[in-house]
């Protein structure tokens, strides 16, 4: 939840009136040369000892009203940057109807502030309303009305402004804001709506590409309902990819799967990322790390002696099932000429068991055999059909690979 920033100097200096406006109003000395000194003392972060030359300002008799409003000014000034919510609000109310009309909106944000910093949620409500009735549409002030509702457990309010906000975005051809997407997603989430979020955080993907956002997406993807076990792999896959593989356990996972799945290219390369990492080969399971390692080596070296023969009786099947798997076994051994093909021609044959999971398999060796087949990939990719993860892990892998340049 995004929570109200207060009393930062910014703001501060902003209420402070750019002391120079006062002196340029002719204030006399005895008022003009404290709030000067104030002035200085907000800028050094003294919030206290400006509101002790405040008082001393405050103290002349016979204030003009310019005077009183340059002093109420910088003692909301003060105030804030002292962290003294009650003397700013003070200060801040007695301000609002003094000010100019142009500047009541940030005033009132101010006002709102200070109560959200004193837990009166109610009157930061009422300001901030205000704020944005005197024509305040800051992002600080989205931030703040975003806290206050979900301070008052009003996640359909906060998901509904925060969809408003993407969705306007969107239609202007412009990217969403990073916080309104995030505070969608966490707005779906603690609404339970799980399709929702899930359409966010690839939103976010999309746009704010970043480790945290795929390894938190990857992390829920297999709990989608129909979501099949045996992409178990291609996820690992997509983790790797993104940097958010990086735990000893889903090292050694990977690499079993790989090797179960018929390509222990694959599996030994994962073992040796895991040892080059040192997440892998220490510790009280280091014994087991090497049998593995032992068991890649193993499986990879029996593997590149027999594949081409098993390539050849794939060739001569009816159905092109074997020489799905074949072909991409090629690739990951890097031989993408000789795999692509075989995927290709076993998708023209037909037969196939899982016709989705095979242009799947073909988007991935596109990407992998490099740029000049990436449109291609991209295209192949995205049309994968299907409700039972195909679709989605072709459509997240597009996805990576335009946020690659």
């Amino acid at each position: 939840m995004i929570k109200p920033k207060f009393s930062s100097l910014a703001a501060a200096l902003l209420l402070a009136g750019a002391v120079g406006l006062a002196q340029a109003q002719a204030l006399r000395p005895e008022v003009g040369k404290p709030l000067q000194q104030a002035y200085e003392l907000i800028k050094a972060g003294k919030g206290k000892e400006a509101l002790a030359k405040v008082r001393e300002a405050d103290a002349v008799g016979n204030k003009t009203a310019v005077e009183s409003l340059q002093i109420d000014r910088m003692r909301a000034a003060a105030a804030q940057r002292a962290g003294d919510n009650g003397t700013a609000i003070q200060a801040l109310e007695s301000l609002y109807g003094k000010v100019p009309a142009g500047e009541q909106g940030q005033v009132a944000e101010q006002i709102a502030s200070a109560y959200a910093a004193s837990r009166d949620t109610a009157r930061a409500g009422q300001w901030a309303q205000k704020a944005q009735a005197a024509g305040n549409n800051s992002a600080t002030l989205k931030q703040l009305q975003a806290y206050l509702q979900g301070a008052s457990g009003d996640f359909n309010a906060v998901a509904k402004d925060a969809a408003a906000a993407v969705n306007a975005a969107e239609q202007a051809g412009r990217k969403p804001e990073e916080g309104d997407l995030l505070r969608l997603a966490d707005a779906q989430l603690r609404t339970g709506n799980a399709a929702g979020q899930a359409a966010t955080l690839e939103k976010l993907l999309y746009n704010y590409p970043k480790k945290d956002y795929w390894a938190i997406y990857l992390g829920r993807m297999q709990n989608k309902s129909g979501f099949s076990p045996r992409f178990s792999l291609d996820v690992m896959r997509l983790k790797l990819a993104t940097g958010s593989l990086n735990k000893t356990d889903e090292f050694m996972e990977m690499s079993q799967l790989a090797l179960q799945a018929g390509y222990p290219a694959e599996g030994k390369a994962i073992v040796d990322k895991g040892f080059a990492a040192g997440v892998l080969g220490t510790g009280a399971e280091a014994e087991r790390h090497k049998r593995l390692r032992d068991l890649a080596n193993k499986q990879e070296t029996e593997g590149k002696a027999s594949i081409d023969q098993r390539a050849a009786a794939a060739v001569a099947t009816k159905d092109g099932n074997d020489l799905v798997q074949i072909g991409y076994a090629y690739v990951t051994m890097g031989q993408a000429d000789k795999g692509l093909p075989m995927i290709e021609q076993a998708i023209a044959k037909g037969g196939l068991k899982r016709p989705e999971d095979a242009k799947l398999r073909l988007g991935l060796a596109l990407l992998q055999s490099g740029k000049p087949n990436k449109a291609r990939a991209v295209q192949l990719l995205r049309s994968v059909q299907g409700a039972d993860g195909a679709a989605d892990l072709g459509r997240l892998w597009a996805l990576y690979a335009n946020t690659q340049g």
